[in-house]
Formats: C-alpha cells, sequence, structure tokens
C-alpha cells in the first residue's frame, strides 16, 4: 500500500511490528517537522537567485516616490509656470492689502504707485513710457564684441566692441603664453622620466 503497510489478511505481529515502525519514523522525522514549522519561505527568481522582498519593496517605494514627484512637477509646468508665478503674486498683494487699514486716503503711496503703473487703452503717454523704458534698459547693458576669438592674454580681459579684430600687439603675450606651455611641458617630461622604472 501506499503507506507502506502491507495489504490482505495480515496477523496481529506483523501489525503491531508495521506500526511500530510507522510511529519510529515519525519521531525520527519529528524535529524536521519542528524545523520547518518556524522557517520563512524562500522566495527565488527565474534564475534560481534568492530574492531579497525588503529591499524589492524598498526600491519599489523609492521608484514611486520618484514618480509622484516626476508627475508633481509635470502637473506643475502643465499648469504654467507664469500663471502660477502671478497667482503667488496675486495672493501676496492680497495678504499685504489685508494688513493695511480699510480707510485710504489721498496720500497713500502704494495706491497711487499701483495706479500709476496700470496700463489704460487709449492713453497718450503709455507709448511715451514705454520707449523712455526701453532707453533706459538699453543704456544699462553694455555692448560687447561679438567677432572671431580674440587672441589670449594674461588677465582675460575681452575687447572693446569696436575692435576690429587685428592684432596690434608687439608679440609679448603670445611669447609669455608659449614659455608657460614649454614649462609645463617639461615638468610633465622629468615626472614621466623619474616614473619611468616603477
Amino acid at each position: 500500500m501506499l503507506s507502506g503497510v502491507k495489504a490482505g489478511l495480515v496477523s496481529a505481529d506483523v501489525l503491531r511490528r508495521e506500526q511500530q515502525e510507522l510511529r519510529r519514523h515519525e519521531r525520527n522525522n519529528k524535529h524536521l517537522e519542528e524545523e520547518s514549522r518556524h522557517s520563512e519561505t524562500v522566495f527565488r527568481d527565474k534564475l534560481g537567485r534568492k530574492r531579497d522582498l525588503v529591499q524589492e519593496r524598498l526600491e519599489q517605494r523609492q521608484k514611486a516616490e520618484v514618480k509622484s514627484e516626476r508627475d508633481e512637477q509635470y502637473a506643475k509646468w502643465g499648469k504654467g509656470l507664469a500663471q502660477e508665478r502671478q497667482q503667488q503674486q496675486n495672493v501676496e498683494d492680497a495678504i499685504k492689502e489685508m494688513q493695511k487699514p480699510l480707510a485710504r486716503y489721498i496720500d497713500d503711496q502704494d495706491l497711487d504707485r499701483m495706479l500709476r503703473e496700470q496700463e489704460r487703452e487709449g492713453d497718450p503717454m503709455a507709448d511715451f513710457i514705454k520707449k523712455r523704458k526701453a532707453k533706459e534698459n538699453k543704456e544699462k547693458e553694455k555692448p560687447r564684441y561679438n567677432g572671431p576669438a580674440p587672441p589670449l592674454n594674461r588677465f582675460n580681459i575681452w575687447p572693446g566692441h569696436r575692435w576690429d579684430g587685428v592684432d596690434r600687439s608687439n608679440g609679448f603675450e603670445q611669447q609669455r603664453f608659449a614659455r608657460i606651455a614649454n614649462k609645463k611641458a617639461v615638468q610633465e617630461l622629468a615626472y614621466k622620466w623619474s616614473v619611468e622604472d616603477m
């Protein structure tokens, strides 16, 4: 039979012996059963290596956090950065206005400045003020040279915007850079020669 006992007509002695062997076999396997009862399940991947479930959960959590941050950033960008800045500015202005007293007088400088900065349609002075502001901003930016790359100098000074690109120097700067490069090359060769046998 499958249990290991004999089938058919069996004497009492044979039956008793078989039962004793079964009990002895169970006693021998009892410690294996106790050990396996408290053991943890081992999970393996397709290649048969053990999987570290705690580490996998941690990695999944980190990936989810990164994905949520990225989704939040994309949602922020989709909303419009300029609109968000404008909304923030409106909130700050509202808070500032709430802190002021309710009654406003003729000499309120904030109100005066706000009214002056508003652009009204059909204002004859608006074009004049825009041109004046553009001219002021233009004067602040100094013109820069934008032509072929100028020769190097020891102070890294960029040429003026009116430079015609002709090098009228006596060659001192080029000689100085050549000496520096030569000195550096000699030092490098000396170092390589000194450590050649190591």
